[in-house]
């Protein structure tokens, strides 16, 4: 397994929304930065009742620097209005902040989305802990496998979690995992999936009001 710095020795010394997504460009805690068009940090709310964390950017949001605004973006929009929570109140995040991907096609231009491994996971982790600390959220919703394998650990399974409010470890804040919105659109029954994926959105809501 590949040995990474770490970002830690990239965050700046005060942990503000400006400062450190200001500095994440500067950071080399892992080799992700060497392909990738820009880091992307998360946005939103500073001090928001409710983060969304979801993998890593994809090929959208590696050209744009913002979180969720490709096609999984869009469903999850969509999902969010549906299960009656406001993007604008809600900070979104990705717990890798490089985009990771393979080229394939004739030209080599496709890029096509590749999950990070652990150890470029918890190279990473500074930054979303960074974001924890400063938002400091009520609760999350884990948005797929590598977002829950930064809050849980290397065993995390979404099913062993998915429908129920949990508490990650040696975290101050409650969460509900789900699957990534990227999942519900490549799955077979598209309709099931977003169902499913409103269905976790909502139990966060409610656990927000009640």
């Amino acid at each position: 397994m590949a040995r990474y710095p770490g970002a830690v020795e990239f965050l700046p010394a005060r942990h503000n929304l400006t400062a450190l997504r200001a500095g994440i460009e500067s950071c080399r805690g892992c080799d992700l930065y060497r392909d990738a068009t820009q880091a992307v940090f998360g946005e939103g709310l500073k001090r928001s009742r409710l983060i969304m964390i979801g993998e890593t950017p994809g090929d959208v949001e590696d050209r744009t620097g913002r979180p969720f605004t490709g096609p999984a973006g869009r469903l999850l929009d969509k999902a969010l209005e549906v299960a009656g929570l406001e993007r604008s109140e809600l900070f979104l995040t990705n717990a890798v902040k490089h985009f990771r991907y393979e080229t394939r096609g004739a030209t080599g231009k496709r890029r096509i989305h590749k999950t990070p491994s652990q150890a470029q996971i918890t190279a990473c982790l500074p930054w979303l802990e960074a974001e924890l600390d400063v938002v400091r959220p009520e609760g999350a919703v884990v948005m797929g496998s590598v977002a829950g394998h930064a809050l849980f650990g290397s065993d995390f399974r979404v099913g062993d979690h998915r429908g129920r409010v949990s508490e990650p470890p040696d975290r101050q804040f409650w969460s509900v995992v789900t699957i990534h919105p990227s999942a519900a659109l490549r799955a077979d029954d598209r309709a099931a999936a977003f169902d499913g994926l409103v269905a976790d959105l909502r139990l966060a809501a409610e656990r927000l009001t009640g």
